[in-house]
C-alpha cells in the first residue's frame, strides 16, 4: 500500500540554502574531524593497492623488478594528484550545491542548470547513486579483511580466525550504527592522525635505504612503465585505481565539514603521508623482492611492534567503513526525498546535526551483503577485484555531470568546459576499461549490485509517475470542487482539517471519501503539498507558502531540501508566525492509503508493476516519515490499479 503522497515531485526552486553552516566550528576542529571521516578510505588504500598493483604488474616473471616497482609507484603518486587533487580537491569541490556535495547534490544542481529536459542528468545521477552502493558493500569488506591480514605477518598461528574475526568486527560495526557516530567520531580523527604519522614515519628508513625509489616522483616512470607492458600495463591500472579509491568522500562531505578544511587536510597531511608511505613501500621491494607477499606490515619490525600496527590498522578500517557507511545512509535519504527510493524509517541520532542518520533496513542490507562478500571472497586480494569498478564507474558518471554544471551553471563556453573536464573523463574512461577487464574475477558483484539498484530506482521513479498521472486523471479539480462546497455546503463540525496530497490543483482523494462517507466537513480545510527542493536546505523564511482559496479552505505548501528530513508539525508552526491560526490538539490530518493492484497496461511489463507494488508496500508510513503526531492521522483506505 502507498500514499498519495509518496512522491513529492522535485522542483526547480532557488533558494539560500545550507550556506556555510558548517562554518560555525572551528576550522582546526573541522580539518581534524575531515581527517577522520573524509580521508578514512583513501587512507587505508595502502594496505593493499600497492601490493595488488606489483603482483598484476610482475605478470609471468613472478619476481617483481626495478622497472615494475617504480612504474607502478609512479602511477600510483600521478593518480593521488591527477584525480584527487586536480580533479576533486581544485575542481569539484568548487561545484556545491549551497555548500553541499556528493553525486545526488550533484545531480541536483545539473539538472537545475538544464532546467527541462533534464532526464538524461537523472538517469546518470541514478547510475552514480546506484554504483556506490556497490562500493558501500564492498569497502568495509575489503578494508576490514586487509587489517586482520596483517596477522599472518605477526604469527601464521592466526591465519585461521582471519575470516571470522572480519565476520565478528563487522557485526559489531553495524550493531552499533543505531547509536550514532556522535560519540566515536570524536576519536576518528586523532586515530586517523597517528595513522598518518605512522605510516609516513615508517617509510622513511626504506627510501634513505633504496632512494633510488624517488625516480618515481618522475612521471616519465609512469608512462615508460605503460608504453613498454602492454596489455600488462593497461591491467595494471586496474590495481592501481585502488590507491584512489575514496576520492569521492571528498566531494560528497563537503557540506559536513567545508571546502577549505578538506583541501588544508588533503594537501598537508594525507598527500604527503600517502606519498611516502607507497614510496616506502617501494623501496622495501626494491630491497628485498619477497616482501611484495605483505610489503606494508613489513615496514614494520616484527614482533609487538607489527602486531600493534595490525590493531591499529583495524581501527583505521573500521573509521574508514563507518564512513562509507554513513555515506550510503545520506545518500538513501536523497534519493527518497528526489523521489528515485519509496520512504524508509530515518531515525536522527543527535539533536544537534541533523546530518547524522541511521535507516535501521539499508543498515541490514548492507551488514548482510557485507558478510556475504568476505565469506564469498575471503582475502582482500579476491575482494580487490571486485572493487574499482563500482568507485571508477561513479567517478566517470561525475565527470559528465561535472562537465554540464561547468558549461550550464558556471557558464563557461562548451569548449572551455570539455577543455577542463574531458582530460580528466578520459583518464576516468581508461581506468573504468582497466577494471572491466576483472569482471569475471569479481567484478561482476559492484555491477551486479549497481544493476539491481538502478532497476529499483528507475521502476520507483516510473511507477510513481504513472500514479501520479493516472490519479490525476481521475481526480476531481480542487477549485471546482471548493465552490461547490461553498455555495452548498454539508454539516459543519469544529476544528481543522489537514488534507495531505502530491497534487495541490486536484481535490484530495482523502477528502473525496471523507465527503463521501461522513458527508461532512470542517470549520477550516487545508490542502497540504510539501515539495522537495533540488537545494539541499531550504531556509526557513521560504519553508512555508500560504494561500487562501475561499473562507473555509486554504492552500499550504511546505518545501525541504533533498537532505532534510521533512517535520510537518515544526514546519506548520513557521505557518503560525505567518498569520495561520490553528490548535494542532484540535486539527485532524488525514491521508489517503492506496491498495495496489496491477492493471492489464499500465506502461510497465506486468514483472515490473508486481516490483513497484512491492517497493510501495515496504516504504515506511507517511505518518512515521513526515513526523506528524500519529494520534492526529486519519487514514483512508482506496484501491487504484496501476
Amino acid at each position: 500500500m502507498t500514499s498519495d503522497v509518496a512522491v513529492p515531485a522535485p522542483e526547480t526552486a532557488a533558494a539560500n540554502g545550507h550556506g556555510e553552516a558548517h562554518t560555525t566550528a572551528g576550522f582546526g576542529a573541522l580539518t581534524l574531524g575531515s581527517i577522520g571521516v573524509v580521508y578514512g578510505d583513501i587512507g587505508t588504500s595502502p594496505l593493499y593497492a600497492f601490493r595488488e598493483a606489483v603482483t598484476v604488474a610482475s605478470g609471468a616473471e613472478g619476481s617483481p623488478t626495478i622497472a615494475a616497482v617504480l612504474g607502478v609507484v609512479s602511477l600510483i603518486l600521478w593518480a593521488l594528484i591527477i584525480v584527487v587533487t586536480l580533479k576533486y580537491v581544485v575542481i569539484l569541490l568548487r561545484a556545491d550545491n549551497n555548500g553541499e556535495g556528493g553525486t545526488l547534490a550533484l545531480m541536483a544542481l545539473a539538472q537545475r542548470a538544464v532546467g527541462t529536459g533534464g532526464a538524461t542528468i537523472v538517469l546518470l545521477g541514478i547510475i552514480s547513486g546506484a554504483l556506490f552502493y556497490g562500493d558501500a558493500v564492498i569497502t568495509p569488506a575489503v578494508s576490514v579483511l586487509s587489517a586482520i591480514e596483517g596477522m599472518k605477518d605477526v604469527t601464521l598461528t592466526f591465519e585461521p580466525y582471519i575470516v571470522p574475526l572480519t565476520v565478528v568486527i563487522l557485526l559489531c560495526l553495524f550493531a552499533v550504527q543505531s547509536r550514532g557516530t556522535a560519540r566515536v567520531a570524536a576519536f576518528f580523527g586523532p586515530v586517523m592522525c597517528v595513522w598518518f604519522a605512522v605510516i609516513a614515519v615508517a617509510a622513511i628508513g626504506p627510501i634513505m635505504r633504496q632512494p633510488q625509489v624517488l625516480y618515481a616522483l618522475n612521471p616519465l616512470y609512469a608512462v615508460s612503465f605503460m608504453l613498454h607492458h602492454g596489455i600488462i600495463g593497461f591491467v595494471t591500472l586496474g590495481a592501481v585505481f585502488l590507491a584512489v579509491t575514496g576520492a569521492e568522500a571528498l566531494y560528497a562531505d563537503l557540506g559536513h565539514f567545508g571546502k577549505r578544511p578538506i583541501q588544508t587536510a588533503w594537501l598537508f597531511i594525507v598527500l604527503p603521508s600517502l606519498a611516502l608511505n607507497y614510496l616506502g613501500q617501494g623501496a622495501l621491494v626494491l630491497d628485498d623482492p619477497g616482501a611484495i607477499v605483505s610489503p606494508f606490515f613489513q615496514l614494520f619490525p616484527q614482533g609487538w611492534l607489527r602486531g600493534s600496527m595490525v590493531v591499529l590498522a583495524t581501527m583505521a578500517t573500521v573509521i574508514a567503513s563507518q564512513a562509507v557507511i554513513t555515506g550510503a545512509y545520506s545518500l538513501t535519504r536523497q534519493a527518497i526525498q528526489l523521489g528515485l527510493l519509496p520512504r524508509f524509517e530515518i531515525r536522527h541520532t543527535s539533536e544537534a546535526h541533523s546530518g547524522q542518520i541511521f535507516i535501521p533496513r539499508i543498515n541490514q542490507l548492507l551488514l548482510v551483503a557485507v558478510i556475504l562478500m568476505v565469506l564469498l571472497f575471503r582475502s582482500s586480494s579476491a575482494l580487490a577485484s571486485a572493487y574499482g569498478i563500482a568507485v571508477t564507474g561513479t567517478m566517470v558518471v561525475t565527470g559528465m555531470m561535472g562537465f554540464v554544471v561547468v558549461w550550464k551553471a558556471w557558464r563557461w563556453s562548451p569548449f572551455a568546459a570539455a577543455a577542463l573536464i574531458v582530460p580528466f573523463l578520459f583518464l576516468d574512461l581508461t581506468f573504468l576499461a582497466a577494471n572491466l577487464l576483472k569482471v569475471f574475477e569479481g567484478g561482476w558483484v559492484p555491477l551486479a549490485l549497481g544493476s539491481l539498484m538502478i532497476l529499483l530506482m528507475y521502476t520507483w521513479r516510473r511507477g510513481s509517475r504513472l500514479l501520479f498521472e493516472k490519479s490525476r486523471k481521475l481526480e476531481f479539480p480542487l477549485a471546482d470542487l471548493v465552490a461547490m462546497l461553498e455555495k452548498r455546503p454539508p454539516q459543519r463540525v469544529p476544528g481543522t482539517a489537514v488534507f495531505l496530497t502530491s497534487d495541490p490543483l486536484s481535490a484530495p482523494t482523502a477528502l473525496m471519501h471523507s465527503l463521501k462517507h461522513y458527508k461532512v466537513l470542517h470549520e477550516k480545510n487545508v490542502i497540504l503539498t510539501i515539495e522537495t527542493a533540488q537545494t539541499p536546505r531550504i531556509d526557513p523564511a521560504e519553508r512555508v507558502r500560504l494561500e487562501q482559496i475561499s473562507p473555509t479552505f486554504s492552500k499550504v505548501t511546505l518545501k525541504f531540501g533533498f537532505m532534510e528530513s521533512p517535520n510537518v508539525p515544526k514546519a506548520l508552526a513557521i505557518a503560525r508566525k505567518l498569520g495561520w491560526q490553528f490548535d494542532i490538539m484540535s486539527t485532524s490530518f488525514f491521508l489517503s492509503r492506496r491498495a495496489l493492484k496491477p492493471a492489464a497496461h499500465s506502461g510497465m511489463p506486468r514483472w515490473q508493476d508486481r516490483l513497484f507494488i512491492s517497493l510501495s508496500r515496504s516504504a515506511n508510513d507517511a505518518t512515521d516519515y513526515f513526523q506528524i503526531p500519529s494520534g492526529r492521522v486519519v487514514e483512508v483506505g482506496t484501491q487504484v490499479t496501476i
